[in-house]
């Protein structure tokens, strides 16, 4: 590459979306790039023209290594939705502006579904307006619902505690809670997924015969669950707040489903919700999550750098035993938009846990630790100025 470069990130934080930023940041050192920048708050902030060099934080092997344990979103999220093209072309020239103010030629976005769709929208008007700069999109999300790619970065660090929080309709962070049952503990009692209808009158006799001979039980409910007529469980009741790109912001779920529980049966309960704490801890990471989202960001540039654009990295299992992932680059607009679902064959007969087919599937993603760099007694991260 001739120019210069930018990578950003959005949406939700997890705890290996630092190490894609530092993947993109290693491949381009290596190439020769004079100046690799980073976006503060996505392309929010960009818009703004707020970036940071990267090269002050991670011109030495330690940025880089303290940048991949560092938790969370390192140079900030956002949640913005660009506006369709019609319309809005200030918006679109105002960044074609900035990325040649500062020699940009190719810029990189680290995010799920939504962050995709910029990608998508930004390559899109360069290419009807002959704009020689290039887009390339960086899968991360731990709701791990991105099409074509095997599984998401950031997927795999919420397998190792079960995160069971869902702002979607895809069932992939709640299916993770089947991991936890082993030698040392007996799992969950029963695992709910958005992707099964859920009857309230059905999980009230579940939790009643459960109760009737355990003397405690585990529930696993995804927050996107629905009842039949097509409404959160989460929503029944009140109303819920709803993001710039027309999510709903669902909540709840575990505290009403609780509250019906005790107040029908008089058992003791209590709701435990996972979320950013949850998520974006990076002493809990596996490295196998770290190290491919490290590679997604650096495979991004090396396909930058054969000239490709409008395309998102993905990952590509190729081997079982042992566990191999390749990646390669695939077309954005197949990408964008598109939620995968957890796979019919992967969820019980009985709509309440997981097959031995999902683990299999998801096992090899918690393997592996990277643990932290210690001063005085704690863990040290690297820290925007």
């Amino acid at each position: 590459m001739k120019g210069n470069i930018v990578v950003g990130q959005s949406g939700g934080p997890t705890a290996v979306i630092n190490s894609s930023v530092a993947g993109v940041y290693a491949a381009a050192k290596k190439l020769g790039v004079k100046k690799i920048y980073g976006m503060v708050h996505g392309i929010e902030g960009f818009l703004e023209d707020k970036m940071i060099d990267l090269g002050e934080y991670l011109d030495d092997e330690t940025g880089i290594e303290l940048l991949k344990r560092t938790p969370s979103a390192f140079l900030g999220s956002c949640r913005f939705k660009m506006p369709k093209i019609e319309g809005h072309e200030d918006v679109y020239e105002k960044i074609f502006e900035i990325m040649e103010k500062h020699d940009i030629e190719c810029l990189f976005y680290a995010g799920g579904n939504d962050s995709m769709d910029t990608v998508k929208m930004l390559s899109d008007y360069a290419a009807a307006h002959n704009k020689p700069q290039r887009f390339m999109g960086v899968p991360k999300t731990i709701d791990n619902d991105l099409p074509v790619t095997d599984h998401c970065p950031g997927y795999g660090r919420s397998l190792r505690s079960a995160s069971w929080r869902s702002w979607d309709n895809a069932g992939w962070l709640t299916a993770a809670a089947a991991l936890a049952k082993g030698d040392d503990c007996s799992g969950c009692d029963a695992i709910y997924l958005p992707e099964r209808v859920f009857d309230i009158d059905k999980f009230m006799e579940d939790v009643k015969k459960l109760a009737a001979t355990k003397s405690s039980v585990v529930i696993a409910v995804s927050e996107g669950v629905k009842v039949a007529d097509g409404r959160y469980v989460c929503e029944i009741g009140r109303e819920v707040a709803v993001d710039a790109f027309g999510h709903k912001q669902m909540s709840g779920t575990a505290v009403m489903l609780a509250e019906k529980i005790a107040a029908e049966t008089g058992l003791k309960t209590r709701a435990i919700e996972f979320s950013t704490l949850q998520r974006a801890a990076t002493h809990l990471a596996s490295l196998t999550d770290i190290n491919e989202a490290f590679q997604v960001g650096h495979d991004a540039v090396m396909a930058a750098e054969e000239g490709k654009t409008g395309m998102m990295i993905t990952l590509n299992r190729n081997g079982e035993d042992p566990y191999q992932c390749g990646t390669s680059a695939y077309d954005i607009h197949a990408i964008a938009n598109v939620e995968r679902n957890v796979p019919d064959e992967w969820i019980t007969a009985d709509g309440k846990g997981l097959t031995e087919g999902y683990e299999k599937y998801a096992r090899p993603l918690i393997m592996g630790e990277l643990q932290p760099l210690f001063v005085n007694g704690l863990p040290r991260h690297l820290v925007r100025k």
